[in-house]
């Protein structure tokens, strides 16, 4: 089983504000599987002593860096540290500031020592946070079921929705027949009569996810058979109900089995998504408003410009940006005086509120390790 602990946007800006030397951002690759345990320590050992030479050529203090290491051994002094894992772990340690991430990514092991910490790892969980609504339709109840990555799937309780079709119509069955088993005069009858409910039954269901669902981007997936799908999406109010549905009756699947179901919609939805801004891309690119050269991302990530910036999440290039002009400045090799420049791109476009797609690179458009539609050239 999965433990998670995803970061929220404000998680990664409190990491991408912090500044003080001797930062050190150590990127685990973990597993759930308790027979990895021993590995995982191994690789977490070797990680902190890359940081520790990193510390010591940049001319830290003994002490710094014996504070690094004492925090790094009372994590692991705790049992539940490394026994509860995702498929990595993101630690940030300075000496003002300690902070750790068990995401469900699969990220590459490394170790960073800057002046900040190293957040582009962070950024893939926020990209496609794999969170929706369910919603679980039949004429004989509703259930709204809540899904999210790093929980489990939970029913949201929906106030005043009667509890079928046919009470929503005031009727004892769909057929319409009141409780002495005569129509009831001047009701619609046959199936023109039945729809009429259903279709009151969905207005009703609607009126109670409105303020559920107020101020939520999230997806809204259909669960559910025609024709109360159709009704309902006819009647639906809310902007971000999807198209794809989960198909059949729903009524005797658990919440975690129809959050299991939804997960590769989400998939589909975030694969559709990419797809048509990476063409969004193509059309901004022509019109001179999108960039794919490191140094004019770089600028226009400087000058608060960058609307959507994509990222390579594998990529790592070592050296500066100039604070004030953009200018960037390569090194040989990473260390402790500079850091990663596509990490801090990321971190100035995420700071002026741009939109962070972190990506792999077959999805970067221009084919280089970042791109990014500006709201004016630079």
């Amino acid at each position: 089983m999965h433990h998670t602990d995803i970061p929220t946007r404000s998680d990664i800006v409190e990491l991408a504000t912090a500044r003080e030397p001797g930062s050190v951002s150590i990127i685990l690759e973990t597993s759930t599987n308790p027979s990895d345990t021993s590995h995982i320590r191994l690789d977490l050992k070797n990680q902190v002593k890359v940081a520790v030479e990193q510390l010591t050529a940049a001319g830290a203090d003994r002490a710094a860096i014996a504070a690094f290491t004492k925090t790094v051994d009372d994590l692991q002094e705790d049992p539940d540290f490394l026994r509860y894992l995702s498929s990595s772990l993101a630690l940030y340690i300075s000496p003002g500031l300690t902070r750790y991430f068990r995401v469900p990514n699969i990220l590459h092991s490394c170790a960073e020592v800057s002046d900040r910490f190293y957040i582009k790892p962070l950024m893939r969980a926020l990209t496609f946070p794999q969170s929706a609504y369910v919603l679980a339709l039949a004429q004989s109840g509703v259930r709204l079921v809540a899904v999210s990555r790093d929980l489990p799937a939970t029913s949201i309780e929906l106030e005043d929705v009667p509890a079928d079709v046919a009470a929503a119509a005031g009727v004892d069955s769909i057929r319409g027949r009141g409780s002495d088993g005569r129509s009831p005069q001047g009701r619609i009858q046959g199936s023109e009569g039945q729809k009429v409910r259903m279709q009151e039954y969905a207005q009703a269901i609607n009126k109670a996810l409105t303020p559920v669902l107020a101020g939520s981007k999230e997806p809204l997936i259909l669960a559910g058979a025609e024709p109360m799908t159709g009704i309902f999406r006819a009647v639906s109010s809310y902007k971000h109900l999807v198209k794809p549905e989960i198909e059949g009756n729903q009524q005797e699947r658990s919440d975690e089995q129809l959050a299991a179901a939804a997960r590769p919609i989400l998939d589909e939805l975030y694969a559709a998504e990419l797809h048509t801004l990476c063409e969004e891309f193509g059309t901004r690119a022509s019109n001179g408003r999108a960039v794919t050269d490191l140094g004019d991302v770089a600028r226009a990530a400087t000058a608060n410009a960058v609307d959507t910036l994509f990222v390579d999440i594998d990529s790592n290039l070592p050296g500066t940006v100039d604070e004030t002009t953009g200018v960037v400045t390569l090194a040989a090799d990473a260390d402790a005086t500079n850091y990663g420049v596509i990490d801090e791109i990321l971190r100035r476009a995420l700071l002026s509120d741009a939109r962070i797609l972190a990506v792999r690179a077959d999805d970067v458009p221009g084919g280089g390790a970042l791109a990014a539609t500006v709201r004016f050239p630079v």
